[in-house]
């Protein structure tokens, strides 16, 4: 008999705001099927201790969101074990820094493969088994989403286009009470943004958040809040948004 518990899948479920997701969901007796990356230096049994440790229910296999048969095999073991599927989560992302002369067709490909194409593969993969009612998320990036970023023309463009799938799929699955939204973070402390090679490492961080009104960059948690939100009934109005978690750094008037 299949239970009554909801079921979430999460891409990039390892680490960052990925985690922080898979651990409030257990917290809400949400049961999770979590990818994780096998090439990524995050150790996903520390992940699934975390996970656990919130009293959760989760199912850990590896995943490759660039690779259509990973994400096929990696959604149906998924609902195979737990029999249904109620949220989605695509937040798998890579971030690789290049000028626009050092772009190559194949780093661009790349980023395109991941960034963009893994969100339609993992929403495609589980459409055909959402419960009515279903919720999709997306996470973009306020580079891209909102800002531009130099050295990043790749990243801007595959996040840019995130809002895009949402709001297609907020259209396309409404008949079936399914929501799609995205979620915009700023500058959120994570692996990916403590990258000093790729992104703007600690230092970049501390100095941006003189740019924040809130006078801090965000936490992982702060951002799978919102996520949360989007996939409970309390936001069953809405689909087809982007809404952005930034502590303010949009809307600020430049000094």
């Amino acid at each position: 008999m299949t239970s009554t518990q909801p079921v979430a899948a999460i891409s990039g479920a390892a680490s960052g705001i990925g985690l922080a997701l898979a651990t409030l969901y257990a917290r809400r007796g949400i049961r999770v099927i979590a990818g994780f990356y096998p090439a990524d230096p995050h150790d996903p049994t520390r992940a699934a201790a975390q996970v656990e440790a919130a009293g959760g229910e989760a199912i850990w296999l590896p995943l490759d969101v660039g690779s259509t048969p990973s994400v096929e095999g990696f959604m149906t073991e998924g609902i195979d074990r737990f029999g249904r599927l109620d949220y989605v989560v695509a937040n798998a992302g890579i971030l690789r820094r290049a000028s626009i002369e050092e772009m190559s067709d194949a780093h661009w490909e790349a980023m395109l493969n991941v960034d963009l194409t893994g969100v339609m593969r993992c929403f495609r993969a589980a459409a055909p088994h959402l419960t009515a009612g279903a919720s999709l998320v997306a996470v973009s990036s306020i580079a891209g989403g909102v800002y531009g970023w130099q050295d990043h023309t790749h990243y801007a463009a595959a996040k840019a286009a995130v809002p895009g799938i949402c709001r297609s799929l907020a259209v396309e699955l409404a008949s079936r009470g399914v929501r799609c939204n995205a979620v915009i973070p700023g500058l959120i402390e994570t692996p990916q943004s403590l990258d000093k090679q790729n992104s703007l490492g600690p230092e970049g961080l501390a100095k941006a958040a003189g740019a924040i009104p809130l006078a801090r960059v965000g936490r992982p948690e702060e951002v799978a809040s919102v996520i949360a939100f989007l996939t409970s009934d309390e936001s069953s109005y809405l689909t087809g948004q982007s809404l952005i978690v930034d502590g303010g750094l949009t809307v600020r008037w430049p000094d």
